[in-house]
């Protein structure tokens, strides 16, 4: 049976052998009011290499640096005493801990996530991030005050709005780079952001495309008026004339031109397919989505026979539906003539809404329609999938 000191020998060894890739403990029992979640990494400072760890409550982090045999000390005790799940990423393997009810502990290994461990960061915040987290407009959002400091509560969603800024400068350049686009640098952009909410991402895409000095007509789209006449009213304080906010829903909106660049995150259900099409049909370049709330394939499956004792779960069985739909989608997106490619947009402590669907136009994807096509139809079949919304609306089914 597992103990606590197989935890803490898995730990210190990945660390002393080098493989530490990162560790995040969870579910708190409940032993320090408003503790959410633990989690560390390796930080190199001017004394050496130590282990950073953070402790996020609902209104504040605290972040401690330690010694690498002091950590791995220092985690084995919190997770002894305050924690009943703990997930260390190596490159050698994944390990989930957890507390069972009776006391004692499991352990379940798995493949590795990452293949390589991380640079090293300094424990500092870097210039690009602090001039993000200093932008007025989060400020007047609640997300951070005048320091560039979360707000209480906002930490995770700052979290989110940082990396969305960084992947969003990252496909924008591979956008260029890979030939898909008539230089969008010299011309007029047209981007739409559907399902825009408050905006904290329609303004970070203004940010983006601003920093890089290329003109683009930004519109979020969002059903609420309230937040659509506060967001307009916020664009014209700060400056934002290429940034403007619409009333319409997903499904209904229709670009007055075509589009560039869609955005559609945490769209709900099917509304992410409605998006997806939006932006195919509007010839846009590029596709950025984070899918939730699947809730469309999942009363249709009917599990192949080689699957069905492995999904007699619920929990499992609505994971393989997700992954079923959001495959889906990248195969119909590669239909249309887009390289897409789904991954991890934050750490799932920071959100549940964690996967991004990318899709970048290509002049050629490489392999034919009908393969693409037979795989397609060859999952649909096999599980039994007789409605998709983005197959729907592009055609392809049945």
């Amino acid at each position: 049976m597992p103990s606590v000191s197989e935890f803490h020998q898995s730990l210190l060894g990945s660390l002393q052998a080098g493989t530490f890739v990162k560790i995040t403990l969870s579910e708190p029992l409940g032993t320090e009011p408003g503790l959410r979640n633990l989690r560390a990494r390796l930080v190199e400072l001017k004394e050496g290499k130590r282990l950073s760890v953070v402790e996020s409550f609902a209104t504040r982090e605290v972040t401690k640096n330690h010694r690498l045999e002091e950590g791995a000390a220092y985690l084995a005790n919190a997770f002894t005493s305050s924690w009943c799940r703990a997930h260390l990423f190596t490159t050698g393997g994944d390990f989930q801990f957890r507390r069972e009810r009776s006391g004692k502990f499991s352990v379940r290994a798995q493949r590795p996530t990452f293949s390589a461990a991380p640079q090293l960061q300094h424990d500092r915040v870097r210039p690009e991030e602090d001039a993000l987290f200093r932008e007025p407009f989060l400020q007047r959002l609640g997300v951070t005050n005048v320091l560039g400091k979360p707000r209480p509560g906002m930490a995770g969603k700052l979290r989110q709005i940082q990396r969305f800024s960084e992947l969003l400068g990252h496909l924008l350049e591979d956008w260029v780079g890979g030939g898909g686009s008539d230089h969008p640098e010299s011309r007029l952009l047209k981007v739409a952001d559907m399902g825009a909410g408050k905006g904290y991402l329609t303004f970070i895409l203004a940010r983006e495309f601003k920093a890089r000095g290329w003109s683009a007509e930004i519109v979020g789209v969002e059903q609420r008026p309230e937040l659509v006449e506060s967001s307009n009213q916020l664009a014209a304080d700060l400056g934002f004339s290429r940034l403007r906010f619409e009333c319409g829903s997903i499904g209904q909106w229709r670009p007055a031109a075509g589009l560039d660049v869609l955005v559609a995150l945490h769209a709900c259900n099917t509304a992410t397919d409605d998006a997806l099409f939006q932006g195919v049909s509007a010839g846009a370049q590029l596709l950025l989505t984070s899918p939730c709330c699947h809730q469309e394939i999942r009363p249709q499956l009917s599990v192949p026979a080689p699957l069905a004792a492995v999904l007699d779960h619920g929990i499992l069985l609505e994971r393989q539906a997700e992954i079923l739909t959001d495959g889906l989608r990248a195969l119909l997106l590669e239909l249309r003539g887009y390289r897409a490619r789904v991954f991890e947009f934050v750490e799932p402590e920071h959100s549940g809404k964690n996967l991004m669907l990318a899709a970048t136009r290509r002049k050629s994807v490489g392999r034919s329609v009908e393969s693409i096509r037979d795989e397609l139809r060859a999952v649909m079949k096999a599980f039994g999938i007789r409605e998709q919304r983005l197959a729907s609306l592009l055609e392809e089914w049945p």
